[in-house]
């Protein structure tokens, strides 16, 4: 099974695939990355706000790339259907893959399949546990738990406890934004207890979990929401508990979010929500099907900055991911910890541009 080799090359979405190619072919697909080759791209899951804004970015993305052969399925959110996905794709023709693992441990032996096929994958959000792709495209989660602690120990001062609607263990991303979280509390605010709720990206679960902490710890000041799939439901609980007061009130809980979704900005213009990290949906179906056509193209990479304002880092041999953009949105846009924050009406926020 031949490796993939890295060579620099500069990275841009909008030259032409011929521009900064390699000499050497790597993927085995070389001179077969024609807007005619046929691409499969798998939708994790449409059931939130967030992927369903990836599902409708995709074929706009396709088509600004010039790519005419685009096929789709959804995996909803099963590893198992996503492997079954995958094999429908391949007998379709598909020589490069798109997809976003949920389960980031179980698509090991699929992604190693795909790699003696020379099929080239490019993963969208998540970044596998084992196993090697051509590029991962996601945002730096660890920073995500970081940018929400900082907001709520300054809101609260470095006092009281916060409540954090986790995600799926079984997700890097659920992992990298608890273990983030909870370190940046331990070393900025130690005087602030966190109470973890294992809410598996369940909106239902999240809220139930949440009313019980309330019940349980009347020092509540903070919430901390891995994803918007909780945002329904803890705005609802608050509102039964009394405790959506607006933020010049003592019993005001400040809420941090995570996606960037429309719904969180006009929450955030409305003082219901404090604040979210904007999760780039229409870059991660932009910079999916680019890497895909670049590996097609015999194009190879290497960590470091990139022209589209991200970085490239090395995660292990033979697996790099592109780090995209994802700030932090309050309705003023304050600066937290030295960092400028963007306001929820900024123009640039794809939340704002989803309509």
């Amino acid at each position: 099974m031949r490796k993939w080799i890295l060579v620099a090359c500069a990275v841009t979405a909008a030259t032409t695939l011929a521009a900064c190619g390699s000499s050497d072919s790597t993927s085995g697909t070389s001179g077969s990355s024609g807007s005619d080759v046929l691409i499969g791209s798998d939708y994790p899951r449409s059931d939130t706000d967030f992927w369903n804004a990836y599902v409708r970015y995709t074929p706009i993305e396709a088509k600004e790339l010039g790519i005419t052969n685009l096929k789709t399925s959804n995996s909803e959110n099963d590893v198992s259907k996503l492997t079954a996905n995958v094999q429908t794709l391949l007998s379709q023709g598909a020589k490069g893959i798109v997809m976003a693992p949920q389960d980031t441990a179980a698509i090991a032996p699929t992604l190693a399949q795909l790699q003696t096929k020379k099929i080239p994958v490019v993963t969208i959000d998540t970044r596998p546990d084992t196993g090697n792709v051509f590029m991962v495209v996601r945002a730096d989660n660890r920073a995500y738990g970081t940018k929400a602690c900082k907001f709520l120990g300054t809101k609260l001062a470095g006092k009281g406890s916060v409540v954090m609607l986790q995600g799926d263990v079984a997700s890097i991303n659920g992992r990298d934004r608890t273990e983030a979280f909870n370190d940046c509390m331990k070393q900025n605010f130690p005087a602030i207890k966190v109470y973890g709720q294992p809410s598996k990206w369940d909106g239902a679960l999240a809220a139930a979990q949440l009313q019980t902490a309330l019940a349980a710890h009347s020092d509540v000041r903070g919430v901390y929401m891995q994803s918007s799939f909780a945002l329904a439901g803890t705005l609802q609980v608050l509102k039964q508990k009394g405790l959506n007061a607006p933020a010049t009130d003592p019993k005001h809980v400040f809420i941090v979010s995570n996606d960037g979704i429309p719904e969180e900005l006009k929450d955030i213009k409305a003082g219901t929500v404090d604040a979210t990290v904007s999760q780039p949906a229409d870059l991660y179906a932009k910079y999916g099907l680019y890497y895909v056509q670049a590996a097609l193209a015999g194009k190879t990479f290497v960590a470091g900055p990139t022209d589209h304002d991200s970085t490239i880092i090395k995660v292990r041999d033979g697996l790099l991911e592109d780090q995209l953009k994802a700030p932090l949105v309050t309705a003023d846009g304050a600066t937290i910890d030295g960092e400028k924050t963007l306001k929820a009406d900024d123009p640039s926020l794809w939340g704002n541009n989803a309509g």
